[in-house]
């Protein structure tokens, strides 16, 4: 049966031996590592890629595990990626939120946070945290919201405060919904003057970006109409040109107008 069993791990790729004597056994080859019977080289590199990234958020030091791991798949570890998730100038209060929310999911605790949301209105409210989400730039905790009754997915720049409860909650799953939880998306035409080529391409896909004759740039989009909108398009002040629709062109025009009004004396 012993003999069976070596054949079988010898045919799976796993270099064993037997040898007989006082001394004797089953062996493992001194230079055989356990992941080539089961990742790539691409696998292991991204692994540690994966790794590196981590590392590089302040408070989370991974050197010890990505020296095990570079040991253990036999490859050195390429410094070749630095990610730093925080805004310039506040290094500190970015990674010091991130490190509480990741305590309170991880642990299941609720937290009550000072909250700016998108029509400006500031509240407290206390949340489930249920996951932490990356996406366009930004950070984002997915919760349910004790006050809604519902869940909510809270921008992390737009937390004014955030302590940790003692509060426990029993973990449910986030629903798999689209991510603006029922905000109405309509497709927003856009012509921008070329030398906004940078901030277009900064908020843009490529595929959603059309480029004319002269440089400029035509994006259609789906965009939420909203105060958010209205304020985006303002910052570019005359760069962009409205298309589609035409009435978000009057909305935006009376905003500058209120704008004008109050800054003119």
């Amino acid at each position: 049966m012993i003999i069976i069993n070596i054949d079988a791990l010898s045919g799976a790729g796993i270099p064993v031996y037997a040898e007989a004597g006082r001394n004797g056994g089953i062996h493992l080859m001194n230079d055989f590592v356990l992941d080539k019977a089961v990742l790539s080289e691409e696998e292991k590199q991204e692994i540690l890629t994966a790794l590196q990234s981590i590392n590089s958020m302040n408070n989370i030091d991974n050197n010890q595990t990505l020296r095990k791991l570079s040991a253990i798949f036999n490859m050195s570890s390429e410094n070749w990626l630095e990610v730093d998730f925080s805004r310039w100038g506040n290094h500190g209060t970015d990674n010091g939120k991130f490190e509480l929310l990741k305590s309170a999911v991880i642990h299941r605790k609720c937290v009550k946070i000072t909250y700016a949301n998108s029509s400006g209105i500031i509240n407290e409210r206390i949340v489930q945290p249920l996951k932490m989400s990356y996406k366009s730039m930004s950070w984002y905790l997915k919760a349910y919201c004790t006050e809604k009754q519902d869940y909510r997915i809270f921008k992390l720049t737009r937390m004014i405060d955030l302590e940790m409860l003692t509060d426990g909650f029993c973990k449910s799953s986030f629903p798999e919904l689209d991510e603006s939880l029922g905000q109405a998306y309509n497709t927003i035409v856009l012509r921008f003057q070329k030398n906004m080529s940078y901030r277009v391409y900064d908020e843009f896909d490529k595929t959603q970006v059309n480029k004319k004759e002269n440089g400029d740039l035509i994006v259609s989009a789906p965009m939420p109409e909203d105060e958010w909108l209205i304020g985006f398009l303002l910052s570019f002040g005359t760069q962009v040109d409205i298309i589609e629709p035409a009435y978000l062109k009057d909305i935006v025009a009376e905003q500058a107008k209120k704008i004008y009004e109050k800054y003119k004396s």
